[in-house]
């Protein structure tokens, strides 16, 4: 048996998210499920794997069904016996005292790498009563329903990516100056990209790093990426995942954004691991 048969793939939305049952990823997983699941994450964007108990070294050697790791800038987040993998948590601190709560804000992961990741995953460890769930939007569907006005006013904009933007709410932990000194100091990609398997557009912005538009005055710019942001937002795009204890889920920076939602309670830890898969350059 090639493992297919025991495969139960469930669409979690019109349009994004897939749950995939059936499958335990400890165990040596066939080249045919293999190829159904690259495929399902190619269809869905996001990959929804229940009821997992992975270990850091587990997670990693599952992961690279899908591709080879990428590395994550802020390495004081990484597992010392294993540090590809990070940990998320809301046990963290800023300096000055004040709760780091992972994740808030709509934005893709590390879009100020030259070729920023294709993916990330999060195993979910530790699980608060309520509350935490992740949304995405697919900004693939966003970007076929702009209004064609706008669609071709954004045709060939690009977009200026730095760590942490002056104008982003959000705030991110700080980087050490070696890990500082690994980071480009700013990258440029367009607005609008191709996925290099579907073929699909979609938008590619991220208010938490995004610092300039070229060509574009600062008022213009900004007001610009908020219309594109308050329009792919929009419920309609949205998959809203609700997490259960072992999910494991995938997703593709290159036609999605996401946020984390710090709705829980802080006296109730959240923890998973992360890891992410190297991408390649925007086009």
């Amino acid at each position: 048996m090639d493992g297919t048969a025991t495969l139960t793939l469930t669409p979690l939305s019109p349009h994004t998210g897939v749950e995939v049952t059936g499958l335990d990823l400890r165990r040596d997983v066939t080249e045919p499920v293999r190829a159904a699941l690259r495929q399902a994450f190619r269809d869905h964007a996001v990959l929804v794997v229940r009821e997992q108990a992975l270990s850091p070294a587990e997670m990693l050697a599952a992961v690279r069904i899908f591709g080879d790791v990428f590395p994550q800038h802020n390495p004081r987040f990484a597992l010392p016996d294993c540090p590809e993998i990070h940990y998320i948590s809301n046990q963290d601190r800023f300096p000055d005292g004040r709760p780091y709560i992972p994740g808030e804000g709509y934005h893709t992961d590390h879009s100020n790498a030259a070729e920023p990741p294709k993916a990330t995953v999060l195993h979910a460890v530790k699980l608060p009563d309520r509350g935490g769930d992740t949304q995405f939007v697919n900004m693939a569907l966003a970007y076929e329903r702009l209004d064609p006005a706008l669609r071709d006013r954004i045709e060939g904009l690009r977009a200026v990516h730095v760590y942490q933007s002056s104008h982003s709410a959000r705030k991110l932990m700080g980087l050490s100056e070696t890990a500082r000194a690994k980071v480009p100091d700013q990258v440029v990609h367009p607005i609008v990209r191709t996925h290099p398997e579907t073929g699909r557009r979609a938008l590619y912005i991220n208010p938490i790093r995004i610092e300039a538009i070229e060509g574009m005055a600062e008022d213009a710019a900004l007001a610009l990426l908020d219309e594109l942001l308050a329009h792919a937002t929009r419920p309609e795009f949205e998959y809203r995942h609700r997490w259960r204890a072992g999910d494991l889920v995938m997703w593709d920076n290159r036609c999605l954004l996401h946020k984390a939602n710090g709705d829980y309670p802080m006296d109730q830890e959240r923890y998973l691991y992360r890891v992410m898969l190297k991408g390649g350059r925007v086009g």
